[in-house]
């Protein structure tokens, strides 16, 4: 190996021509050249540049490559973002770059081979909210929106299924409310008295236009997806927008609503303003309809007529935006709430998709009834616990049955039974035990079962089927060519859309969209309407790449996106109408295409009254290029408005004030120049060419020292490097697969996922495969 591949002089060496001196010798055994001359040239400049990056190499100067990874990773990371050596100082050609990066990734994975570490997931993990409600969907064929049930989890190292190993007292109350509400209603026992449940609009959201899965010829509204107990009778009312006098927007003349229910409608009411002099109190509390309605998951849709209406008479362009009563207010009536109380005069518990699934037999008499039960509860225990059951497994719940059959039905008593397996811990937790015999700090080949949950949590957040769990009782996922085949067929599902509303939710800032409110004052055209349709640009824009299996590279470059007429307003794209999405391919100088182009990306990164070069910048860092800047330091001062003389300044002078504080220059000085480029879109994603009357400055740059203007640049320039991308994605899809955060062991790894995935062109699927088949998806080290 030459001396250039295994110096960390020649990595100093690429920053201060002095350090050449230093290659003057090879010393045996893969030392450290030139120790000497090093240390006299290169060290305190070395220490110096490297001490905010924890990187400091002066104590393996005797040592072989393989025997510091940790250091020696962080080194090529440092070489594959090209922040080494900081900008402004003489650089190498592009060739001494991958000479020595490829040489020391050599070295490292050649070490990784001989002594794998695959690293170590907890031994519990309990599941988080999504994969709940995921499993309990398909354990019942029930969809319970359980965000109710079940608190948020908070996330770490950019996902919620990581710091997930506890269960409090307080969370653990939380599953046992949940398990008695759920068992209860894929069972079909009515409560004993009538409830109700109700589902409250955004008040930001406008009902002005047609709404995606209700009638044509309708505008606004809801559709709500319910499962209902038991048949029986329930009443459903709805309620109106209110303005803070209490009365309802927009009622100025009749208005009709139409309630519906699997599509069919069931009630038209009329609303009209009250008299003169009379409150709005009695205004729409006659909407409520009691309706005769099978057990099981039905559609209760609500809508109003539209009427015919003329353009609003204006010499400016009318806003989208209404549902403020003092800015935009509500020209007409708009749902406020859907509540659905019952049930009344109980009839049973029905056919359901529940009960299907849940009752593999029936007894013909009572003598047959623990037989049968012990064969539902075994069943459905596989399922929950995700392996097969003992008979002391089944003589927990068995056990409940027993106790809970005197005191009611059959049907009663299996329901106690499947709330002693939903509050199990098998349940409730995903559980990996070292094997018998395995000495400490071994690593190891988890088993067929757990493997199979990994796979399975990974790609639908949810628990394995009944094909993939015979897979792993057979033994068969230890083979390579069943473990891909089984990968691409849940790939294919499409539950595998867990990827695009929870992986890519989380990775791409998604799910903070809902918290995300811009200043009216500023952005009066924004509402929920948009936030929304931004959300679900993005989500199918991310499934289309899944679904067409393309190069990830095109979620960066793609010349298409998926819009409806409101959002192709927002974005000045004309011939788009209605409110459905759909793919529309863009013009070659369109100003929109790939995700930096996004209303969601560029939102999430923007404050409440502007932009953000330094939110847009980070985010590229940390999600596009993956190399985080450093924490903020602590008492970090804000952005001043203006100059010393009183002059406004823009927000590229801004910033460049605040990078005079030695203490924000460092971070500050990667994360700038990337954002700026960003700046010709305004803080909700709108095109724009000048900010307060002046010209925007759109030139940018990379940590690697390249020089871009705007978005196109920047698109460009992280093209003209696809490992640095296709790096972060593996790296965040491994965290996510794990469920625990990258580690410089598991670096080897990343690399061998783009090398599989760079020889196929870097499609989706060759990232997928690529973790499946990685060491640590498929090892685990023993304490």
């Amino acid at each position: 190996m030459s001396r250039t591949i295994r110096t960390w002089g020649v990595v100093c060496a690429l920053a201060c021509p002095l350090a050449l001196a230093a290659q003057t010798a090879t010393p045996a055994g893969g030392g450290v050249p030139g120790k000497a001359a090093i240390q006299r040239y290169c060290l305190g400049c070395h220490n110096a540049q490297s001490k905010a990056a924890n990187l400091a190499l002066d104590s393996v100067l005797n040592a072989q490559v393989g025997q510091h990874p940790e250091a020696w990773e962080k080194v090529v990371k440092r070489l594959r973002g090209r922040s080494m050596p900081p900008a402004g100082l003489p650089r190498p050609d592009e060739q001494t770059y991958q000479t020595l990066q490829a040489g020391l990734e050599k070295t490292l994975d050649a070490q990784a081979a001989a002594s794998p570490n695959p690293g170590r997931t907890d031994t519990f993990r309990r599941l988080n909210r999504t994969e709940y409600r995921n499993a309990i969907r398909d354990l019942l064929a029930l969809d319970v929106d359980v965000s109710s049930l079940l608190p948020a989890d908070d996330a770490s190292h950019g996902f919620d299924n990581v710091t997930v190993g506890t269960l409090s007292p307080t969370l653990l109350e939380r599953y046992l409310a949940a398990a008695r509400r759920i068992s209860r209603l894929a069972i079909g026992i009515a409560p004993k008295a009538p409830g109700g449940d109700t589902v409250t609009l955004v008040p930001d959201l406008t009902q002005e236009d047609h709404f995606e899965d209700l009638p044509l010829g309708t505008r606004g509204g809801a559709v709500v997806q319910h499962t209902f107990p038991v048949d029986a009778e329930y009443e459903i009312l709805l309620r109106l927008q209110r303005d803070r006098n209490e009365h309802v927007e927009g009622l100025t003349a009749k208005h009709q609503v139409e309630l519906m229910l699997d599509g069919e409608r069931v009630a038209l009411f009329t609303v009209e303003p009250p008299p003169p002099g009379k409150d709005h109190s009695q205004s729409d509390q006659h909407l409520r309809a009691r309706l005769a309605i099978k057990a099981g998951p039905h559609t209760v849709s609500v809508a109003f007529p539209k009427q015919t209406s003329a353009l609003q008479e204006t010499e400016r362009q009318p806003y989208q935006a209404f549902f403020n009563m003092d800015r935009h207010p509500r020209p007409q009536p708009a749902l406020y709430q859907v509540s659905i109380n019952g049930p009344y005069e109980a009839k049973g518990a029905g056919e359901t998709p529940s009960r299907a699934r849940l009752f593999v037999c029936r007894p013909a008499n009572q003598g047959q009834e623990e037989a049968c039960a012990a064969k539902i509860l075994s069943t459905f225990a596989r399922r929950a616990y995700r392996r097969p059951v003992t008979d002391t497994d089944v003589a927990v719940p068995l056990k409940f049955f027993r106790q809970a059959r005197p005191e009611g039905d059959f049907d009663n008593a299996i329901e106690m039974a499947v709330r002693a397996v939903l509050v199990s811990p098998e349940f409730i937790f995903r559980v990996e035990r070292d094997p018998d015999g395995v000495a400490p700090g071994q690593s190891y080949r988890v088993s067929n079962l757990e493997l199979a949950s990994r796979l399975s949590f990974f790609l639908w957040s949810s628990i394995p089927d009944d094909e993939l769990l015979d897979a792993a009782v057979r033994g068969d996922l230890a083979k390579p060519e069943v473990l891909e085949r089984q990968a691409r067929r849940l790939l294919a599902d499409p539950r595998s859309r867990q990827l695009a509303s929870n992986f890519a939710g989380q990775w791409l800032y998604l799910r903070n969209l809902n918290s995300i409110l811009p200043d009216m004052r500023l952005f009066a055209g924004f509402d929920d309407n948009l936030r929304q349709s931004f959300r679900r640009e993005t989500e199918l824009f991310f499934e289309s790449i899944m679904a067409e299996d393309r190069s990830v590279l095109d979620l960066l470059r793609a010349n298409y996106t998926f819009l409806n007429e409101r959002l192709a307003k927002h974005y000045g794209i004309p011939y788009v109408y209605g409110s459905h999405f759909r793919r529309v391919e863009l013009a070659p100088d369109s100003q929109r295409g790939g995700l930096l182009r996004h209303g969601s990306i560029l939102t999430v990164t923007s404050y409440a009254t502007r932009t953000s070069p330094v939110l847009r910048g980070k985010w590229i860092l940390e999600n596009i290029l993956g190399v985080p800047p450093p924490p903020p330091p602590p008492a970090v001062p804000a952005l001043g408005e203006k100059a010393s003389s009183g002059k406004p300044l823009t927000m590229r002078d801004r910033l460049a004030e605040h990078r005079k504080n030695p203490a924000c220059f460092g971070c500050h000085q990667l994360m700038d120049p990337v954002g700026f480029s960003m700046e010709n879109y305004d803080a909700v994603g709108r095109w724009r060419t000048t900010e307060d009357a002046v010209r925007i400055d759109a030139s940018g740059g990379l940590p690697d020292g390249s020089k871009f203007v705007g978005v196109g640049g920047l698109q460009q320039a992280l093209l003209a490097r696809p490992d640095m991308f296709s790096s972060a994605l593996a790296e965040k899809l491994l965290t996510y697969a794990l469920g625990r955060g990258v580690e410089t062991y598991d670096a080897p790894a990343i690399r061998q996922v783009l090398r599989q995935s760079a020889a196929e062109d870097y499609r989706f699927s060759s990232f997928i495969l690529g973790v499946v088949r990685s060491a640590p998806f498929q090892m685990r080290r023993s304490l």
